[in-house]
């Protein structure tokens, strides 16, 4: 085996190959590839998985990566055997429920541009005549989706990597990586040490024990699934072609099914998890049947079996011919894990990777380690996303076994986690509980979302109802609440804000490399600004405040943030940034008396003239020593209030009691949404992404080309005259109508974009929506739909903001 390699890749699953696959293509050379099974049947998960692929998903960029998986498998053949099986699929309804998200599914679909429809149960029986239609309601169906032989496919891209310079070898474990000097430098394996500088990781359900070996966290947990197979049908009368029946879910009792030959496979999560430890999984050489499967627990599949048999009635006369549970790997948010390693440069990481992702995922890596950059957004799989409490192994495998449990469930957009909580609480948490807040959770942080004593603000603010969806984890309190801003007062806690800190001599040049904006300001200046990737696409949003010459708070988006900045450093030491959110609180005081109660504990000038909009100064409330930032996301007169963590509950307890003559109430996050919307204020990570240019998210007054070089600003230049598409306001024709976010939205009977953020407007009056247009239909007055449970709900495009666009009430 060779002693160097321009990179390695550790694992040859269907990541792994197709990883070295789309790389070759890439012109990557020099490539080895190391598995500690036997090639190309490996034991891992992808040896043992059924291979069904059903590219429908609430997440765009998992939709797209799925489209790209059945695009390369379908392309691909083994000695005249194909890899693909494009057989469609259904996912049939047994209750209403969940014939109702099926229209939800299939506005998914529309969406993401994924051709699909519903059937009714007799057609769905048509197509696989074994299935009971009296029990089923009807079936969403995907034409495009099919059955992948992942083994199969592996073995071809490896051996089309090969032909461009790939070598694989098998029965190679890693055993310990040289990581000196922040970097890799080498891959040990018993056969000896591989000098690189590059290495991907793609070991699945072994990620946390590898990653151990070179000191990086891989925050997944293996869990066991159910998968048995059936004596012969006589219904298929020893038919031997491997699958000709769609694949088959049957989601409301956890299972899904597909043929084998003139028997069937029945899988089902039905029963409550069983993790294992990676540190536990035996080799190869050391397991009974292979590593990834484990001895199946019949006491775990009759209640399974029974409801097999109820959709499927002829399995009643077959047995279990084989079965076993197999392992798969769950992240704590059902999400892969890609991209480079924080503290090991060179270290990649593609994980917790299914076959229906594989080749996209594959796809997406190669581009990421040679260009740099995706044309996915893809900061819901970003490796670096998590939050360190994320990273612990309780948290790990309680969230792993709580994914595990809803992977089938019908999931509402504001359903929250229930454990592990709380983890993190505001100093005002204690005055919050007082008031009857109702917590949601963000990163660990415990939120008010509404307070339940605020319900007697509903007698001065009515509040229109809601449907059931869209009441659901909802109350009429956020909308009085909304409104008592804008008349009087909030008081928001805006302590889960990421906040970083950029220090340094070097810190100014090292933001104006990073930001869009012009940072070069005075002392007390505070900035809006992007973060860009070198496409132009917008990697986040930062509010800049400059409270000194070398030091900066900046308003982000979470440890992506940090990560990107990290990455940027000058090699120098001349600036340095660091997360603070944890050591300083916030308490976002907006409305038009914000100044009124203000002033009632503070005696420093806070006239306009003195304290100006988006500006920031050090004043005291009270005894508390306050960095105060005039900014407002909801758009109001208002600062945003910092202090030092230990002196929160008392900053709360002086504005609050100062706030009583002026009818101060405290706010939730709800309210804080919608006042946003009707103020067209961008949700990074919702309204704009990478796929998304500042100038086509209506963020362009944040670019000041002018001011230099910036990451991205090339690109930019060449974008700018290039609009094709817009983020656009849209009001629905009928104000009971709320949505809520990726339904699609049609003109002339065609989908022409989809939805982003949703919500009612209290203070317009009005139920909005915003997305994306072709920019011709961008255009006030233009008249289009939203497809909402199958409905098609008139909108009209608007002149934005819907709310004081003169922006008086800002700047007072």
């Amino acid at each position: 085996m060779q002693t160097s390699a321009s990179l390695v890749i550790v694992g040859a699953g269907v990541v792994g190959c197709s990883a070295a696959y789309f790389l070759t293509k890439k012109g990557v050379r020099d490539i080895v590839v190391l598995d500690q099974g036997p090639l190309f049947d490996t034991g891992g998960s992808t040896s043992h998985a059924p291979g069904l692929v059903f590219q429908t998903n609430a997440s765009k960029t998992m939709t797209t990566l799925s489209r790209r998986t059945v695009e390369l498998y379908s392309s691909l053949e083994l000695d005249g055997q194909p890899c693909w099986y494009g057989v469609g699929s259904l996912e049939v309804a047994r209750t209403p429920e969940r014939w109702l998200d099926l229209h939800r599914k299939l506005g998914w679909a529309r969406s993401w541009g994924l051709e699909g429809c519903l059937l009714d149960a007799a057609e769905v029986a048509r197509r696989v005549p074994l299935l009971d239609p009296s029990i089923i309601h009807g079936a969403y169906y995907v034409p495009t989706d099919g059955l992948a032989k992942a083994v199969r496919a592996c073995e071809a891209m490896a051996r089309e990597a090969m032909q461009h310079g790939a070598s694989f070898h098998g029965h190679t474990p890693v055993i310990g990586f040289d990581t000196s000097d922040g970097r890799v430098q080498a891959v040990i394996t018993p056969n000896g040490r591989i000098a690189t500088e590059r290495v991907l990781i793609c070991t699945g359900i072994w990620g946390p024990k590898v990653g151990r070996m070179a000191g990086v966290s891989i925050p997944l947990t293996p869990c066991q699934h159910q998968y048995a197979r059936t004596t012969p049908l006589a219904e298929l009368g020893g038919e031997e072609r491997e699958i000709i029946h769609p694949i088959l879910r049957d989601q409301d009792v956890s299972m899904y099914y597909r043929q084998h030959f003139d028997g069937y496979g029945i899988g089902s999560y039905q029963h409550e998890p069983l993790l294992v430890d990676a540190e536990d999984i035996l080799p190869p050489e050391r397991a009974p049947i292979q590593p990834a499967m484990m001895d199946f627990t019949p006491e775990h599949f009759g209640d399974a079996w029974a409801d097999a048999v109820k959709l499927l009635p002829p399995l009643g006369k077959t047995e279990i011919a084989s079965a076993f549970n197999g392992m798969f790997s769950f992240t704590p948010d059902g999400f892969p894990l890609i991209g480079e390693a924080p503290d090991v440069r060179g270290l990649w990481v593609a994980e917790a990777v299914w076959i229906t992702h594989g080749g996209g995922v594959g796809r997406t890596v190669a581009d990421l380690m040679t260009d740099g950059v995706s044309d996915l957004d893809l900061h819901d799989c970003d490796l670096n996303r998590f939050e360190p409490h994320a990273h612990t192994r309780s948290y790990v495998r309680a969230r792993g076994a709580q994914q595990y449990r809803e992977v089938y469930d019908v999931i509402h957009p504001l359903q929250q986690m229930e454990q592990p909580r709380p983890l993190r609480a505001t100093p005002f948490h204690a005055r919050q509980r007082e008031l009857g807040a109702v917590f949601f959770e963000a990163r660990g942080w415990e939120r008010p979302q509404w307070y339940a004593s605020n319900e007697r603000l509903l007698t001065d603010y009515p509040v229109p109802a809601r449907t059931e969806w869209a009441g659901r984890h909802w109350s009429p309190i956020a909308g009085a609440e909304h409104q008592a801003t804008r008349e009087r007062v909030g008081l928001f806690d805006m302590t889960s804000l990421p906040k970083l800190e950029v220090t340094g001599p070097g810190a100014l040049s090292l933001l104006q490399g990073l930001v869009t904006n012009q940072i070069d300001r005075p002392v007390g200046s505070v900035v809006y600004a992007l973060m860009l990737d070198e496409t132009g696409g917008i990697r986040s949003d930062v509010t800049v405040a400059r409270l000194g010459e070398d030091r900066f708070q900046v308003g982000s988006n979470g440890l992506l943030d940090l990560d990107w900045i990290r990455r940027h450093l000058p090699t120098d030491g001349s600036a340095q940034v660091r997360e603070i959110t944890g050591a300083i609180c916030c308490l976002g005081l907006w409305g038009p008396r914000a100044r009124d109660v203000a002033r009632g504990v503070c005696d420093d000038d806070l006239s306009t003239e003195a304290f100006p909009y988006f500006s920031a100064r050090r004043i005291a409330i009270g005894e508390v020593p306050v960095e105060a930032l005039r900014v407002s996301y909801v758009g109001e007169l208002g600062w945003e209030l910092y202090t030092p963590a230990e002196y929160g509950q008392r900053l709360w307890d002086l504005l609050w009691e100062a706030g009583q003559p002026s009818g101060i109430v405290a706010v939730g996050r709800a309210a804080f949404e919608s006042l946003r919307l009707e103020k067209g204020y961008r949700l990074w990570g919702v309204d704009m992404t990478t796929e998304h240019t500042p100038y086509e998210a209506g963020v362009g007054f944040a670019v000041k080309a002018k001011k230099g070089e910036f990451v991205g600003r090339e690109a930019l230049l060449r974008a700018k005259d290039n609009v094709c598409r817009r983020l656009s306001c849209l009001t629905l024709d009928d104000p009971s109508v709320v949505v809520m976010g990726k339904e699609p939205i049609l003109a002339g009977g065609n989908v022409v974009g989809y939805v982003t953020s949703a919500g009612f407007g209290y203070s317009a009056g009005k139920s909005i929506a915003y997305g994306y247009l072709p920019a011709e239909l961008a255009v006030p007055g233009t008249q289009v739909a939203v497809e909402y449970f199958g409905e098609a709900c008139l909108a009209t495009v608007a002149a934005e903001p819907l709310f004081d666009p003169e922006r008086r009430r800002l700047t007072v």
